[in-house]
């Protein structure tokens, strides 16, 4: 039998307040994908990081290559031939494509080595991207690209490695079901040439495409390893949970006469927002479907004044209303939740209790203008409850926190604020099974209390199981509404590719 590439033993690591890993095990063998499962906060994430030195173990002992090994940073695993693709996008949005991926060691001209060759540089990254099938131009900033796109560039860093060991947390939470069918093709490729790869997912019914033997984490500890094709994606969940899961479906119809509380007319900006217009009503969840560039996200971020519209008109309850920033949207009771948590929805620094009543702040300052803490706990308390936010206090600091814990913050501090309309954008990006069904009863609970949800996923079950009416995008325009009782996949993908001749 093969020697394994890397072997995980007896691996311990405690955070304050947190036991993370308790005998923790892990292998992986040359030329395998071996999935990590487990839900948020089971230590898949804090396992890995270790592997690639992020974090230090507390006991246990790393053999790599048949060989011992202590890594005391990310720069020594990269150069033990051991990268990761995060879960969380991990690049510098004002730099260039290339840029990005040679930061630290950037190709040197070869006549006056103190300058940089930027040429070669872009050159080598053209082969990298070509290899992802990404038409990227290589001096195109970060900033200007998807969120789908900067994550195929996270994966060309960690290929530029020529890793042995390739480590991918959730790569594909942003793609399309196109990209992902190239991403897999480039993984078999990688797999084919005696490289081991780590794939952490949340998507179990891709496990099945890919991996050749999975390995199930529950509460920081190893529960059980076994080649995929020996077990179901039931025997796997209640692995990974310890408990039986059932899943949430829409719970009643949507009342046909019921009040619109939101109408978009004629929204346009560009070619990413092309005259668009539709309804939402009370008490509905209106599910928003599309392949990445659809422009859902364009279309959300336009209603909440993030960016600016050239044209168009928004009524709220019937009133037209004027919104050019965030706080005019939240005057009128709509809330967003970005699909970029990290980035748009949270404050990673502060504490859990800071970023869950900082849209409500006014309702908790004393009469001096300092924040009645008393009440703050009590109801961020309330919240961390009714949601099942894993946090070992208010005081913790959200960057500590898992990101489906993470998520969950977000949406606590919307519903604190009592907004009327919410816009989800990816609510379950990156969630593990047992807390996508604790949303999906949280966005039932609240449509069955009067509130409105327009919600965007890239996971056609997911819009299928929950949406009273679903909208179809393609390229920035409107293609078809569909009544959720007849949608199918099928239909929704018929109109998700019904592009403009």
């Amino acid at each position: 039998m093969n020697q394994p590439l890397v072997l995980m033993e007896g691996i311990e690591k405690r955070f304050p307040g947190v036991h993370a890993l308790q005998n923790a095990r892990f292998e992986l063998m040359p030329g395998e994908i071996h999935a990590l499962v487990g839900e948020n906060g089971a230590g898949k994430s804090t396992l890995m990081k270790i592997l690639t030195g992020v974090y230090q173990k507390d006991a246990g002992k790393i053999i790599y290559k048949g060989k011992e090994v202590d890594i005391p940073n990310p720069r020594a695993a990269q150069e033990m031939g051991i990268s990761i693709v995060h879960q969380e996008l991990n690049l510098m949005p004002h730099l260039t494509v290339a840029q990005n991926i040679f930061i630290g060691r950037e190709p040197r001209n070869k006549r006056f080595p103190m300058f940089l060759d930027e040429e070669e540089m872009n050159r080598r990254t053209e082969e990298l991207l070509e290899m992802l099938h990404l038409k990227v131009d290589p001096k195109t900033k970060v900033a200007d690209l998807t969120v789908a796109k900067q994550q195929m560039v996270e994966i060309a860093k960690a290929l530029s490695f020529n890793s042995e060991v390739l480590i991918m947390d959730e790569p594909t939470a942003a793609l399309s079901e196109a990209e992902v069918e190239e991403l897999f093709n480039i993984l078999r490729k990688l797999k084919q040439k005696g490289m081991g790869i780590i794939y952490i997912s949340h998507r179990l019914e891709e496990l099945k495409e890919i991996a050749d033997r999975v390995t199930v984490m529950r509460d920081g500890q190893y529960i059980g390893t076994t080649r995929i094709d020996e077990i179901s994606i039931d025997k796997i969940i209640s692995m990974m949970v310890g408990r039986e899961i059932y899943e949430t479906l829409r719970e009643k119809d949507a009342e046909q006469n019921a009040e619109v509380v939101l109408e978009v007319r004629n929204l346009k900006r560009g070619r990413e927002i092309k005259n668009v217009s539709f309804k939402l009503k009370k008490g509905e969840i209106l599910g928003f479907a599309g392949l990445v560039g659809a422009g859902r996200t364009e279309v959300a971020r336009a209603i909440f004044g993030a960016d600016p519209i050239e044209s168009g008109e928004i009524y709220v309850k019937g009133k037209k209303v004027y919104i050019k920033n965030p706080s005019d949207a939240i005057k009128h009771g709509i809330a967003y939740l970005s699909e970029d948590r990290k980035r748009y929805g949270l404050m990673l620094g502060l504490d859990v209790e800071a970023n869950m009543i900082l849209p409500s702040m006014q309702d908790f300052l004393n009469p001096i203008g300092f924040v009645r803490k008393k009440k703050a706990e009590k109801v961020c308390d309330e919240y961390i409850k009714k949601l099942k936010i894993k946090t070992p206090s208010l005081r913790q600091k959200v960057k500590n926190l898992s990101g489906g814990n993470q998520q969950k913050v977000i949406i606590a501090k919307w519903l604190m604020k009592n907004c009327d309309i919410l816009i989800f954008d990816e609510p379950t990006r990156g969630i593990d099974i047992g807390a996508k069904n604790e949303i999906y009863r949280l966005l039932n609970e609240l449509v069955s209390e009067g509130k409105s949800i327009i919600m965007i996923s890239s996971e056609l079950p997911e819009i299928l199981r929950m949406s009273h009416r679903i909208i179809v995008m393609c390229e920035g325009r409107i293609t078809a509404e569909i009544d959720g009782k007849e949608a199918t996949e099928e239909l929704i993908m018929k109109y998700a590719t019904m592009y403009e001749n």
